[in-house]
């Protein structure tokens, strides 16, 4: 298995598609510039297939159902397109997520493309305010999955599932060395939220996590009207990764690629031997827990 991986992240702007050529030809030059750049992994955001609602046509695409509806009807045509680009760069590409539908209700779901072809799917497990309440998707049934890939374990955590602890930390102890945190979020409180998520995920477990978001305004689209954010990849603060945890970002809402190198022994040191080792230390919090209302006497 190769040691050192370089990561790359996408901040990727929704963009108008009269074809689903034209949407090939964009997917297709972003995987050729960070392909270009070095990159093994290449991560895209979540909803970032949204921008497949525009085949429809406009009133398809203002349409939230709509839009959902016809974005799932290309998924097939999305997933083989970064199969063939997978292959063709000899890279693994963590593809745009969007709605699958299972039975009459859709789930939020991304593929896992590597050189070989398609590796697996993980679907979002839990769900925003928006997404349950207008969305009406629903949770995948299936749960977490580690990939066990050439370029090491790896687990995908989406958007607001990165806010979870326990979800990475499962991951983590089940062997993932990278983490994938894809996202959309409209307003600065939310990127915020998955930034500060991801950048705990990678201090506890003691790993890489890659952090790519949604950026710009697409205003004929449903639900992805604005969106906020700037690419990241983040490890942990401690010896021999920089100081703040912040391997490598971008300009905010700055579209394109941020590029960082990590070392997989690195991350195996630090779990075994770090300045500090809160992925070693984690199970002394059980006993530790509160247990109730104390009393405090004066």
């Amino acid at each position: 298995m190769k040691d050192t991986v370089t990561l790359a992240a996408a901040a990727w702007p929704l963009d108008w598609h009269d074809s689903f050529d034209s949407f090939a030809e964009k997917a297709g030059a972003w995987v050729a510039d960070a392909a270009g750049q070095g990159a093994d992994l290449l991560v895209f955001p979540e909803y970032a297939a949204m921008e497949l609602a525009s085949l429809g046509g406009g009133a398809v695409a203002a349409d939230l159902q709509g839009a959902l509806s016809e974005v799932a009807r290309h998924r097939p045509a999305m997933d083989a397109l970064f199969d063939r680009l997978a292959a063709l760069h000899g890279v693994h590409i963590l593809g745009p997520s969007g709605p699958v539908f299972v039975g009459n209700r859709p789930v939020n779901r991304a593929s896992l493309h590597g050189p070989s072809g398609r590796i697996g799917h993980q679907d979002k497990q839990i769900m925003t305010r928006f997404e349950r309440e207008e969305w009406d998707v629903i949770p995948g049934a299936d749960g977490l999955t580690v990939f066990d890939t050439p370029i090491g374990k790896l687990g995908v955590v989406i958007c607001y599932d990165s806010e979870f602890p326990l979800l990475s930390r499962s991951l983590a102890e089940a062997g993932v060395e990278i983490l994938l945190a894809p996202s959309c979020t409209e307003a600065v409180a939310g990127f915020t939220r998955v930034r500060v998520g991801s950048m705990a995920r990678a201090l506890e477990n003691q790993c890489a996590v890659v952090h790519a978001p949604l950026v710009g305004k697409a205003d004929w689209c449903a639900g992805c009207e604005v969106q906020t954010g700037r690419a990241s990849i983040y490890g942990p603060p401690d010896r021999g990764w920089p100081e703040t945890g912040i391997l490598a970002e971008g300009g905010m809402a700055e579209p394109g690629w941020v590029i960082a190198r990590v070392s997989r022994a690195q991350i195996a040191l630090s779990r075994a031997d770090g300045g500090v080792m809160p992925f070693a230390h984690w199970p002394e919090q059980h006993h530790r827990l509160a247990s109730g209302p104390s009393q405090i006497k004066s």
